[in-house]
């Protein structure tokens, strides 16, 4: 069966620098805080290590996000077109744009298409001048999106924003209201606010969740899952978040999880494969 890991983070460019790579023994103890252990290509910084991990797993293919952070730092549009080009057939591309500037944000979606990536991220609350979902700056590029049909992955969850506001599933909520159109996938899975996400998706179709490292072993993950085996069948999103929980071994976790067998496919890749409009 393939799988899709729709959060995953390879040892290379400007992830490099971020706190997943550059602040290793963090990263461990939020590893351990799951019930894993480290992966070994995360502590050796290893492609090879991880392409092996990724094909234990059965990962057919991980999706890298571009970030364009003044907190958590950067990885451009160039990097992950490099990054995908440099291992064809193993990693989807996800661009990036700043708010700060609209035209900006504008001229960077469409680099981000011609470089062949198939949606952006918005990370709202760790922009340089944090902002809510909703903020209205962030609604020309939401509209852009829809319109042209570029799927748009948000960081709503975790510590995504200087405090717990910023990651309140109301602001999805109107997005997704004002935006019928445009697919939303939601990164962290909006935790710790499990059961307010999953009312926002119960009522908004164009909503899909990806609790990812906040699935793994935390408070919240009973409703997750009672969700995937049933209305969010179809709008669940499965995601590792590696280097911070090891490909394989969230694999393997996640296939021992009471999810319906015959929902595992779609749970695994087709979700992901539809949203991001690849073939399934």
């Amino acid at each position: 069966m393939a799988v899709i890991d729709f959060r995953l983070r390879p040892p290379l460019k400007g992830f490099l620098d971020m706190i997943m790579y550059a602040g290793a023994e963090r990263r461990d103890r939020l590893t351990r805080q799951h019930g894993m252990e480290p992966a070994p290509s995360a502590q050796a910084q290893s492609m090879p290590l991880l392409l092996a991990e990724m094909d234990a797993a059965g990962v057919t293919l991980g999706v890298i996000m571009g970030r364009c952070s003044g907190v958590y730092g950067a990885v451009t549009n160039q990097d992950v077109a490099d990054i995908v080009r440099a291992y064809p057939g193993r990693f989807i591309g996800i661009g990036s744009i700043d708010p700060g500037s609209r035209k900006a944000a504008m001229q960077q979606i469409e680099e981000a298409m011609a470089l062949g990536l198939k949606g952006i991220n918005i990370e709202p609350g760790a922009y340089a001048e944090p902002m809510l979902a909703d903020d209205r700056r962030l609604y020309p590029i939401y509209a852009c999106c829809e319109d042209r049909g570029i799927p748009v992955t948000v960081m709503a969850g975790g510590s995504a924003g200087p405090d717990l506001s910023y990651t309140f599933p109301v602001h999805i909520d109107r997005v997704a209201g004002d935006f019928p159109g445009l697919r939303i996938a939601l990164s962290h899975g909006a935790w710790p606010w499990v059961q307010q996400i999953l009312h926002v998706a119960y009522r908004r179709p164009n909503v899909y969740v990806s609790p990812d490292q906040y699935l793994c072993n935390m408070p919240g993950m009973n409703d997750y899952i009672l969700a995937a085996n049933g209305f969010l069948a179809e709008r669940f999103l499965y995601a590792s978040s590696y280097p911070f929980i090891g490909v394989k071994d969230y694999a393997d976790w996640f296939r021992r999880l009471p999810l319906k067998p015959e929902l595992m496919e779609q749970l695994m890749y087709g979700n992901a494969a539809r949203f991001l409009g690849i073939a399934g």
